[in-house]
C-alpha cells in the first residue's frame, strides 16, 4: 500500500511561490506515474499536474505556465513548484499515483493559502 507524506505548504501572498514535496513509499516509485491533486474547501479533489515515468508532464489549464511538477527517483520524491500564486490556488494539496482511487490511500496533504 502506498504511503505519502506531503510538505512545503504555507501562507503566501498573491504572486509568491512555494515548492511542495511528497515522499513516497510502499510502491516501486520509478515505474509509477505520479500526480498532484488539490481540494479547496467545499469542492471536490481535482487533478493539478501529472508526471510520467519518463518525465513527461501535463497540467490543468488553471495552473499551466505557473506550476511545474518534477520527480527524483533516487529520493522517491515528487515536487510541485508553484509560481505566480493566486488566491484561487488556496487548497489542500495531495500527491498520489496518477489514477489513485478517491477511497484509496492518501496522505495528510499540505495546506496552501494564498492571500490577496
Amino acid at each position: 500500500q502506498v504511503q505519502l507524506v506531503e510538505s512545503g505548504g504555507g501562507l503566501v501572498q498573491a504572486g509568491g511561490s512555494l515548492r511542495l514535496s511528497c515522499v513516497v513509499s510502499g510502491i516501486t516509485f520509478s515505474i509509477t506515474n505520479m500526480a498532484w491533486y488539490r481540494q479547496a474547501p467545499g469542492k471536490q479533489r481535482d487533478l493539478v499536474a501529472v508526471i510520467t515515468i519518463t518525465g513527461g508532464t501535463n497540467y490543468a489549464d488553471s495552473v499551466k505556465g505557473r506550476f511545474a511538477i518534477s520527480r527524483d527517483n533516487i529520493k522517491n520524491t515528487v515536487y510541485l513548484q508553484m509560481n505566480s500564486l493566486k488566491p484561487e490556488d488556496t487548497a489542500v494539496y495531495y500527491c498520489n499515483t496518477r489514477y489513485a482511487s478517491p477511497s484509496g490511500s492518501w496522505g495528510q496533504g499540505t495546506q496552501v493559502t494564498v492571500s490577496s
